[in-house]
């Protein structure tokens, strides 16, 4: 099998979002092609509730799906659409945003706030979708124990055991721990786009190994074989893995569409009133 080496470190850079949510914005517009299927990622971690507490107010989606991941903490969610809820830790939320949604997503002061938002991109035949929600619980995301590792299955498939399953594009999301000196090992398709985000302690990514600190992501090349191990003090690292779309990109904050005139219609929409299509 041809192991898979490290293409590009991304270090991402700190900013704010929403109302004043202060996060680090791994990746976004610059990696794009590198990364298809997969869009942006946001990870936040803070002990401090003036960081975050302002939360995001009621905003659009469209073209896009949102799939955000708590390790702790909670997010209170509702939408123009009569959907409310609350994610705790441990738990995931997956949203497609479909023809068009305006929801907001607003922290609760908790003792720390820890996780992710991935944005993820429909495919063209399923842009205009009625918009969904797919909550993943605690018990629906299976653990894997085995050599130092534990492997929780946040969605899609880790060696013989399922997740849960995307509908329109089926992403493999992975939350890996790993004891200190701790290999990891993982097969994939040979042009699967794969990525990580070191969450906690480093370690040693790809053929040959580079060392790969906290807060970090790497981008691999094309590859059936992914090798990791853990640093002196251990690592806890994100894995996203899907088959890349090949569309063009035509990308407007919130919105993600095939073209410039979608784009253009969408935000017509927006100031008109005619956005929500499913209300």
């Amino acid at each position: 099998m041809r192991p898979r080496t490290v293409k590009r470190i991304v270090e991402g850079m700190r900013t704010s979002d929403g109302a004043g949510v202060r996060l680090h914005r791994v990746f976004a517009h610059e990696t794009v092609r590198e990364t298809d299927p997969f869009l942006l990622l946001d990870t936040f971690d803070s002990t401090n509730p003036a960081d975050y507490i302002k939360g995001f107010p009621l905003h659009p989606h469209r073209g896009i799906e949102t799939f955000t991941y708590l390790i702790s903490g909670e997010i209170d969610h509702k939408d123009t659409l009569g959907n409310a809820g609350r994610i705790l830790g441990g738990q995931a939320q997956w949203m497609n945003s479909g023809s068009g949604i305006r929801h907001e997503e607003m922290p609760v002061a908790s003792e720390r706030l820890f996780g992710f938002q991935l944005w993820i991109n429909l495919p063209k035949a399923f842009k205009m979708t009625t918009p969904t929600y797919h909550d993943i619980r605690e018990d629906d995301m299976p653990i894997v124990d085995e050599n130092g590792s534990t492997v929780r299955v946040v969605a899609g498939r880790y060696k013989n055991t399922v997740g849960s399953q995307g509908r329109f594009v089926q992403p493999t999301v992975l939350d890996v721990t790993l004891e200190p000196g701790a290999a990891f090992s993982l097969s994939l398709q040979e042009n699967e786009t794969l990525f990580v985000y070191v969450l906690e302690g480093s370690g040693d990514f790809g053929t040959p190994p580079q060392t790969v600190e906290q807060r970090t992501a790497v981008i691999f090349g094309n590859g059936e074989l992914l090798n990791a191990k853990a640093g002196p003090d251990g690592m806890r690292f994100a894995l996203f893995a899907g088959k890349p779309l090949h569309e063009t990109i035509a990308w407007g904050g919130p919105v993600v569409m095939n073209t410039e005139e979608e784009l253009e219609t969408a935000f017509r929409e927006l100031r008109n009133g005619t956005f929500i299509k499913n209300a």
